[in-house]
């Protein structure tokens, strides 16, 4: 469920077909994310998922919806 709603978030947000989108889809590299970008796409998250801030060094880590998706249901009430 958190994943496909990242997706959705994620397709919206970029304007990028759910189709083309996958765990495996690099946020840099493949959907070309910038730090603006990453920021926004941080605060959606937080807002929507109820998360606390997310530490830079984590989001760092994080280049994949998959890994999104993993942080997320980590650290997520849902």
């Amino acid at each position: 469920m958190i994943y496909e709603e990242i997706v959705a978030m994620i397709s919206k947000t970029f304007d990028i077909p759910e189709q083309d989108l996958n765990e495996n889809t690099n946020l840099i590299n493949d959907i070309g994310i910038d730090s603006v970008d990453v920021v926004e796409l941080v605060v959606e998250l937080e807002n929507e998922f109820g998360l606390d801030e997310i530490p830079e060094e984590e989001l760092r880590k994080m280049a994949t919806i998959g890994d999104l998706a993993a942080y997320v249901s980590a650290h997520s009430a849902q």
